[in-house]
């Protein structure tokens, strides 16, 4: 390793000063101009953790197989969970929809990353949690894949168009805000989707006997209880900027970086940090949000 690559990694070493017992994050879309890759940068070296789950879409083969998209920022993301499983995390990789070419890996271990089909993680306080990307129970996905990928398409336009308004507010001092986030939470055929399947999900893992059950799929980070069953979904790094985390208690808290962060416009090829440089972030102490409902 090159000795200016060694002082970063150290330098991004120490700014790790939140300790968790568990981080699950999942719907990265890496190979996407919408994946806020050096946000997740930012939140991954603040942050350490026993186990680290990737709940599925880390990679979006859809987008790849259309074009080709890696920026260096990209790529950066992959080495630093390498790095993590390197130094003692516990990775675990459940692929999703868009990344369902890695299924056939199921059971095989890659680079200290572990890709299952779903797993079962036991809290600290003894809780089962079913984890699961999420897409077996979206119908579009399972039934019509061609409305699944019409979908697609309009939702990297949206982004795109999301992308533009947010460099304007940057302009004029504006926090960010997610136009694609605001418009799934305001149509009404777009809530009762996302109620549905938190629906499915729940009842599924009510059926497989645990106390609860973490997945991704739809971006839309919450955390509430149905049916007796705990339902999570730990966001995206798309528009939502979250994830879930289980403290060394086994309390469970969804960490909103877009809430908390100041946003600004990412490049096409965002710089790394000069060696010895800290990256740029949040406190530690000021990185978790309030508790999802």
């Amino acid at each position: 390793m090159h000795p200016n690559d060694e002082r970063r990694h150290a330098a991004e070493d120490s700014d790790a000063a939140m300790r968790v017992r568990t981080v699950w994050i999942s719907d990265l879309h890496l190979g996407t101009p919408g994946c806020q890759a050096r946000a997740l940068l930012d939140f991954l070296r603040q942050v350490d953790c026993d186990t680290l789950y990737l709940v599925g879409d880390i990679i979006d083969g859809w987008q790849l197989r259309r074009s080709w998209y890696w920026p260096q920022a990209h790529n950066d993301v992959v080495q630093k969970v390498l790095r993590k499983a390197r130094k003692g995390t516990r990775v675990v990789f459940v692929p999703g929809n868009h990344d369902e070419f890695l299924r056939r890996y199921a059971g095989h271990t890659f680079g200290g990353v572990e890709v299952v089909e779903d797993a079962v993680h036991v809290t600290a306080d003894g809780r089962r949690l079913w984890v699961t990307h999420g897409d077996l129970f979206d119908g579009v996905v399972q039934c019509h894949r061609w409305l699944a990928y019409l979908g697609d398409s309009a939702y990297t336009l949206a982004l795109k168009l999301n992308q533009w308004l947010n460099s304007a507010r940057a302009r004029l001092g504006l926090p960010y805000w997610s136009l694609s986030r605001y418009l799934k939470l305001k149509v009404k055929r777009a809530v009762s989707y996302v109620t549905d399947f938190e629906v499915a999900v729940a009842r599924e893992a009510h059926k497989r006997g645990v106390q609860g059950v973490v997945c991704g799929h739809i971006h839309h980070a919450e955390m509430r209880e149905i049916d007796g069953v705990l339902y999570c979904n730990d966001g995206d790094w798309v528009e939502s900027l979250t994830a879930l985390v289980e403290h060394a208690d086994g309390r469970l808290e969804i960490a909103d970086w877009s809430a908390l962060r100041a946003w600004v416009p990412v490049p096409a090829e965002p710089a790394l940090p000069e060696a010895g440089q800290a990256a740029p972030g949040l406190a530690p102490q000021a990185l978790f949000g309030p508790p999802g409902r």
